[in-house]
């Protein structure tokens, strides 16, 4: 016969831990399947980044794609372009292309992949050594252009700061900065279009 003591502790282990969760998808171990979960995650992440960008009102695909930085976010406010927004994509992939290939940070961790920069290793291979040369040479292309703009300090500065530097200040930024923004995005249009096909990529520049 089970004694009172022997009852008790069984009812116990019966009631230990939280409920088992209700209605949602498992493995047949028992595991609860994640792809609900993530997707829940995801969800939540997306509405708490258009309510905090005040994107409301915008799919949430764009949100998605976009409004995870500010120059997507003053794409999806339609203060540039979609090939501006490129343009300025292309520069910061190219600031980054040079500070791996000569081993220094990238100027800021909001806007960068962290796991994928490295320190200066000792002696470099020869191969290392032309991709830096290579990355040197596009980075210093890129800021002749933007200095050769009317105004062209504050137009790199606005740029760099945009897109590199990631600024979220400068979604509310002045319409004369925002002048010189468009001024330097149209220009590495321009000149990129001229070093690939001999003319403008884009004839009709917003």
């Amino acid at each position: 016969m089970t004694s009172k003591a022997s009852k008790l502790r069984i009812k116990r282990a019966v009631r230990a831990g939280r409920p088992k969760k209700e209605g949602v998808d498992r493995y047949p171990g028992g595991q609860i399947r994640h792809s609900e979960r993530e997707n829940e995650v995801r969800a939540t992440v997306m509405e708490a980044r258009a309510r905090v960008h005040y994107l409301q009102k915008t799919p949430e695909k764009d949100v998605a794609e976009y409004g995870g930085y500010t120059a997507g976010r003053l794409y999806l406010d339609g203060k540039i372009t979609e090939e501006q927004l490129k343009a300025g994509n292309e520069y910061a992939i190219v600031i980054m292309r040079y500070c791996q290939s000569v081993g220094i940070p990238f100027p800021t961790a909001r806007a960068q992949d962290l796991g994928r920069v490295k320190g200066f290793a000792g002696e470099e291979s020869q191969s290392a050594q032309e991709r830096a040369t290579k990355a040197t040479a596009a980075m210093t292309r890129l800021l002749t252009i933007l200095q050769s703009c009317k105004d062209g300090p504050q137009v790199k500065q606005t740029i760099h700061n945009l897109f590199v530097m990631d600024e979220e200040a400068l979604r509310l930024m002045p319409e004369r900065q925002l002048l010189w923004l468009r001024c330097g995005l149209n220009e590495l249009i321009y000149q990129e279009g001229l070093r690939k096909y001999g003319k403008s990529i884009n004839n009709e520049i917003a």
